[in-house]
């Protein structure tokens, strides 16, 4: 039988590997989450895109701080 001692060490490897494990779990959990998001963003905005690529034509340059529609320069 091992000590005393040899069995807590063991015990509180086991414990903190199993501590990281979890973590990392709940890691790739947000990023699955944030990925979804960024997906739904990406929809989003391209449907939006369309849309004002659709009002202003392909040739339009929104700026986005202040909202000027140009046109692109050749």
């Amino acid at each position: 039988m091992i000590t005393q001692e040899e069995l807590e060490l063991i015990q509180g490897m086991n414990a903190d590997f199993s501590k990281a494990k979890m973590g990392l779990g709940d890691l790739e959990l947000q990023k699955q989450g944030l990925l979804k998001q960024i997906d739904e963003l990406r929809m989003t905005f391209a449907k939006n895109e369309q849309m004002l690529i659709d009002k202003y034509g392909t040739d339009a340059v929104i700026n986005i701080q202040t909202g000027e529609v140009t046109k692109k320069q050749d």
